[in-house]
């Protein structure tokens, strides 16, 4: 099994207080990978110890095989880890096809249209609205910019940092799907999420973060049939 993203023993927080405890996360390729946890769980911190925005305390993390917990963001990015926050962060003003090019400013011209290609293959309605101002989409439509931007860097991990916020549910089904084919392709998906029920319906594996501390993990599907996610997260 060949890893693209891996925490290993990882402790991290902020200033003496520690948040996440000895976390251990695998991203293999061709896996649609998912972290659930109530709010305050750690996930937010996780993510950030993961893209570089927060160092660790003590374990390591590593990128297709190397560690990168002395590296900044901007170099793992480089080294083909790309996060895809919550909010989305897209340049209003400009179109769909503009912010798409953003994501490809690392990669090599000549490369950058094929890429774009992809990303509208697996978004037909962003090929539709290439030249439509990204600020006047909906929700939906600007996630998937954001994930198109995020594929434009030609990345070995894609992250994902709550991307199912304010939308419909028929789009997220739909955005999920997405992300799983992407993982499919052999890009390399980590999802943060707080909605259960369709996270862990999809997934190919799932950890369930509580208070800093990983509790479970397991197949999606059978975390969402064991009782611990019936009767904390479902009601059931």
């Amino acid at each position: 099994m060949t890893l693209l993203l891996e925490a290993r023993n990882v402790t991290a927080g902020y200033g003496a207080l520690q948040i996440i405890h000895d976390i251990n996360v695998k991203v293999p390729v061709g896996r649609f990978t998912v972290i659930v946890g109530p709010n305050g769980a750690g996930k937010t911190t996780l993510m950030s110890v993961l893209s570089g925005m927060l160092p660790v305390m003590s374990g390591e993390v590593m990128l297709a095989g190397q560690p990168v917990s002395g590296w900044g963001v901007a170099r793992r990015v480089k080294g083909g880890l790309v996060l895809v926050p919550e909010g989305r962060h897209l340049f209003g003003q400009m179109t769909v096809q503009e912010n798409l090019e953003l994501g490809g400013y690392l990669v090599p011209t000549k490369e950058r249209a094929a890429l774009m290609d992809e990303v509208f293959s697996l978004f037909p309605r962003l090929a539709e609205r290439r030249k439509q101002a990204a600020g006047s989409m909906s929700g939906g439509e600007q996630q998937m910019v954001a994930v198109g931007r995020a594929l434009m860097g030609k990345p070995k991990c894609i992250m994902l940092d709550e991307p199912s916020l304010g939308l419909a549910p028929k789009m997220v089904s739909e955005l999920f799907r997405i992300l799983k084919e992407i993982a499919q392709r052999g890009t390399g998906i980590l999802l943060v999420e707080q909605n259960v029920r369709q996270a862990l319906s999809i997934c190919d594996h799932a950890y369930i973060l509580e208070q800093g501390h990983m509790v479970a993990e397991g197949a999606g599907r059978d975390l969402l049939e064991g009782e611990r996610i019936r009767k904390s997260y479902l009601g059931l």
